[in-house]
Parts: C-alpha cells; structure tokens; sequence
C-alpha cells in the first residue's frame, strides 16, 4: 500500500498547527500537524462530504 500523500490546508498561516489531508478515490485522510500523537481520521469521500455540510451549516 502506498503511503498518503498530504498536502498542508490553504488556509494555514506559517508556523501555525495545521490541517493537513490525503485523498484516494475510496479514502480521505485528514491530520493536524500540532497532535503529537499523529492520529488519523480516515472517512470515506460520502462521508466526508458529510461532515463539510454539517460544519457549513453551524
């Protein structure tokens, strides 16, 4: 399996903790750089979707 590729959030200013995300077709990989522990949250792209509008919408 290969390793996710992650690009670093747009909106993260330099220096700050950022949001960083890793996508395939059936996966979408998001970490932040500040966690010490590296957790992953891994969803699927429907889900992920999801998720977006819920945060949209509050």
């Amino acid at each position: 399996m290969t390793p996710p590729s992650w690009q670093k959030s747009s909106y993260c200013q330099e220096g700050d903790a950022c949001v960083h995300i890793s996508a395939s077709p059936a996966t979408i990989h998001l970490t932040e750089s500040a966690d010490p522990a590296q957790a992953v949250l891994t969803a699927t792209p429907t889900a992920f979707a999801a998720l977006l509008t819920a945060v949209r919408e509050h």
